[in-house]
């Protein structure tokens, strides 16, 4: 009796780079490496999607439809390109409407895609329903997806991620008619346990057959992933996810090779040339040997398992720390996830809710905790991204209905969206721009970081070994959420500034700027969200409260305008804060352009 073959997708070149390089890789360099891996024999390749379309656009300077294109062009028509689907959000953080859902997959197959693997951080497969209907009708095979993590120490409730919940999905997607080519389990933090990845997969064979394509992705982040493969294996699944050096293990997913080496003598093989293999990986290493590899992409991270950050996340979000100096509070906001996690409603750690439980963990790091809900949790908690596993907790609820000024919701997200398209084409006509589908596309997942990439004015945001930061000097990357920084409440309207300083010297995202004058002379301090303010007689400076890029100056100088009104759009972390007038007046001079990037506590505007 002959071996068994397991068959694999190369994630290389989505995954591989989400996961190592942030997502940030140009086209042309790594072309020559996937030309490599189809001459070594590999016939299926992830290429696209996740990440890997809206940061073309943020980072890269070039449009991920290009590149899929290109993709297709260097393998021929024959080999499976797979991309990476987020449900009713598609490729980017937000929900989008169902034409935009549906434009997605006409899209995808015009440029190139064969597979599209479709997934909801929530697990509620009630959001997998229209766009997977959408992936079948264009003709494109729909792998549908369960989405597994392990739970952190601590947390008392154990009647989510196990085996028995992870069937409890398995039955909706059947309950519910969904057309798919293929099932698959995914754990994007590598944190699920090896026996519960075995008991779910065994208990998935036993409930739909033989025939049904089953499949696992894991990564290697906690030191978990060929074990957990090896488990999955033993319990009967179909195929896994691989990579290749130089973006294998540590966060991306474990090496081909090693799997191959992992499976010999056990009945199962990979059906592959070793020597073809090593000559692909070379090729891929010579090709990315230009980029920075972050240390924290390429070794094993036991503490992932207190708090499960993916790492297709994980290396995108220490790059923007990087980006905003702002990588020295990692350690924390890590630490702080769990509880996030837990107060939210037990989602899975995976794009988009991996992102909105790290900008509630930073926020909480930064601010204090619970101090300022972020908007994607916020909307998450409330309803308004599905149905969480469990009922977040409910003071989390009425906090984030209060700030975020929004009922909380238990329909149908995509039910209450206006079509995207209209809203889209009319971007794109204020700004001149074709109105092609790829263009609406763009614009209706990216919004005004799509307007820039198409107007010329993305930056470019590489991070390359010679140059240990982005490609163009000082260059962040933009961002679309928003963020409140910290509001110091004060008892008293008049406090000595030195003694000030001294209080909160060192806290993390305090600013505080004192006057040139007398030590002992008293400022009034306004109680203002999102701005520092210094008295400089009658003007008013308002000081940035964090670094970050200018993305939109809403007000001139000679503008009057009221208190809170807002001035501009200050990109930071992945979020859009809104910069708002400390006082009504008069903006006296504005001291920064759109597209600069910031430092905390440089001046932005002044009001008199």
């Amino acid at each position: 009796m002959g071996l068994k073959k397991i068959r694999f997708m190369d994630t290389s070149f989505r995954d591989g780079f989400q996961s190592v390089f942030g997502a940030r890789v140009k086209t042309k360099d790594f072309l020559p490496a996937i030309q490599a891996s189809v001459s070594a024999g590999i016939k299926h390749f992830e290429f696209g999607g996740g990440a890997r379309f809206q940061s073309l656009f943020f980072y890269c300077q070039e449009s991920a439809f290009d590149m899929m294109d290109q993709v297709r062009l260097t393998v021929g028509p024959d080999i499976n390109l797979q991309t990476l689907s987020r449900g009713i959000n598609v490729v980017g953080l937000s929900q989008q409407p169902r034409d935009i859902i549906k434009m997605h997959a006409e899209l995808f197959r015009k440029h190139g895609t064969t597979t599209i693997r479709n997934f909801d951080a929530l697990n509620d497969m009630n959001n997998l329903d229209y766009s997977g209907r959408s992936i079948n009708e264009a003709g494109l095979k729909h792998q549908i997806t369960i989405t597994l993590m392990g739970l952190p120490p601590g947390v008392k409730d154990r009647s989510v991620h196990t085996a028995e919940f992870y069937m409890e999905k398995l039955n909706d997607i059947l309950r519910l008619d969904i057309p798919f080519s293929s099932i698959v389990f995914k754990d994007a933090s590598g944190t699920c346990p090896p026996e519960i990845v075995y008991e779910t997969v065994k208990k998935a064979r036993k409930k739909v057959g033989s025939k049904v394509t089953l499949w696992f992705h894991t990564h290697d982040t906690a030191g978990l992933g060929i074990i957990c493969y090896m488990a999955a294996i033993r319990a009967g699944i179909d195929g896994i996810d691989l990579a290749q050096s130089p973006v294998s293990s540590g966060t991306g997913q474990p090496d081909i090779l090693s799997m191959w080496h992992s499976l010999r003598n056990s009945g199962y093989s990979l059906d592959i040339d070793y020597e073809k293999i090593l000559e692909s990986e070379r090729i891929f290493e010579e090709s990315m040997s230009r980029y920075m590899i972050p240390p924290e992409a390429k070794r094993t991270s036991p503490n992932i398992v207190l708090s499960p950050m993916p790492g297709g996340a994980l290396t995108a979000n220490t790059m923007m720390m990087r980006d905003s100096n702002t990588l020295h509070l990692y350690p924390k906001v890590i630490e702080e996830m769990a509880n996030v996690i837990s107060k939210g409603g037990y989602g899975t750690s995976v794009t988009p809710v991996s992102q909105f439980y790290f900008q509630q963990s930073f926020m909480n790091v930064v601010q204090g905790q619970w101090k300022r809900i972020a908007d994607g949790y916020g909307n998450m908690v409330l309803g308004y991204f599905g149905k969480t596993p469990r009922k977040p907790d409910p003071e989390i609820v009425e906090l984030a209905s209060s700030q975020l000024k929004k009922e909380p919701f238990d329909g149908n997200p995509v039910d209450i969206l206006e079509p995207g398209i209209p809203s889209a084409k009319e971007m794109l006509a204020e700004q001149g721009l074709p109105l092609s589908p790829e263009n609406i596309f763009i614009v209706a997942t990216c919004k005004n970081k799509g307007v820039d990439f198409l107007k010329g004015n993305a930056p470019l945001a590489i991070y390359y070994k010679d140059e240990a930061k982005p490609a163009v000097p000082g260059s962040l990357p933009k961002t679309e959420k928003s963020m409140q920084p910290i509001t110091l409440k004060l008892d008293a309207p008049y406090i000595e500034t030195a003694k000030l300083a001294q209080v909160l010297k060192g806290i993390p995202g305090i600013q505080i700027i004192e006057s040139q004058t007398d030590s002992h002379t008293k400022h009034p301090v306004h109680k203002t969200s999102g701005k520092t303010v210094k008295h400089t007689g009658l003007t008013k400076e308002v000081i940035a409260p964090q670094p970050g890029r200018i993305r939109k100056i809403l007000k001139a100088n000679g503008n009057r305008v009221e208190e809170d009104e807002i001035v501009l759009h200050l990109i930071f972390m992945d979020i859009e804060h809104d910069i708002p007038a400390c006082f009504s007046g008069h903006i006296d001079k504005i001291m920064v352009s759109e597209g600069d990037f910031i430092k905390s506590g440089q001046l932005l505007f002044t009001i008199k």
